[in-house]
């Protein structure tokens, strides 16, 4: 078995620097690669009606893909939540039960909302500035971790977060589903008025469908804090 191992991680290895000569054999700018490019920032403004060229391309052209990445998150706290629940001992609930003292309890409950409206902002500011859905989801959540570490809250409501996590996926697919059954007959197409371009309120469906990502993230990174500190609370 360590010999196979040890085969794999030299073919591994090979695969790795075999990547990283190919581009010195290659063109490192072939014509295909710069048209696609020009292309979508060229597209992109008319048909999603996003000033964020990278949010148009992970909300709207392909969608498919950031359905994926959805998924791949799902499955890793579906991991974590097993993996969580084979440690009998709760060896890592000691880390978040420790009392932090009045001085970080008080800290963390001031700091809350603001991280909280950070993690918003950057959710509804998606398709105007760098940010969206996945790192606001993740701001929000961090929100919970910081309060978990420092003994301002013992337990999450793990029964809501569930209900809200399957409530977003659902809406991610769901509305997925709607953009099929349009005229674009595509995944996730943009199926609301596009309104005015540089505003909040523009762009369509993406900031929904950043909105959707961003429960569903949050969601789902506190219930796998929840699980490794062994204490769910009902909703």
């Amino acid at each position: 078995m360590r010999k196979l191992i040890g085969v794999f991680l030299v073919l591994a290895f090979l695969f790795y620097l075999g990547s990283l000569a190919l581009p010195l054999l290659q063109d490192p700018t072939p014509a295909q690669l710069a048209s696609v490019g020009a292309d979508l920032i060229e597209r992109a403004p008319a048909e999603s009606g996003s000033v964020n060229v990278v949010t148009a391309v992970v909300v709207q052209f392909r969608g498919l893909d950031t359905l994926g990445e959805v998924t791949v998150l799902f499955v890793s706290a579906l991991g974590v939540a097993i993996l969580a629940g084979a440690l009998r001992d709760n060896a890592f609930r000691e880390m978040f039960t420790d009392d932090g003292g009045f001085i970080l309890q008080t800290g963390s409950r001031v700091l809350l909302p603001f991280v909280i409206l950070v993690g918003a902002a950057i959710v509804l500011h998606g398709h105007l500035t760098p940010g969206g859905g996945f790192p606001g989801g993740v701001i929000i959540a961090t929100a919970v971790l910081v309060v978990l570490f420092t003994g301002g809250m013992d337990r999450t409501p793990h029964r809501l977060l569930s209900v809200l996590e399957g409530a977003a996926g659902l809406a991610f697919v769901g509305l997925g589903m709607v953009g099929l059954s349009s005229p674009a007959q595509s995944f996730l197409a943009n199926t609301l008025p596009l309104g005015e371009f540089g505003t909040l309120l523009s762009a369509g469906l993406i900031p929904v469908m950043y909105a959707v990502v961003a429960i569903k993230v949050a969601s789902e990174l506190s219930n796998v804090i929840s699980g490794l500190t062994g204490e769910e609370a009902h909703a």
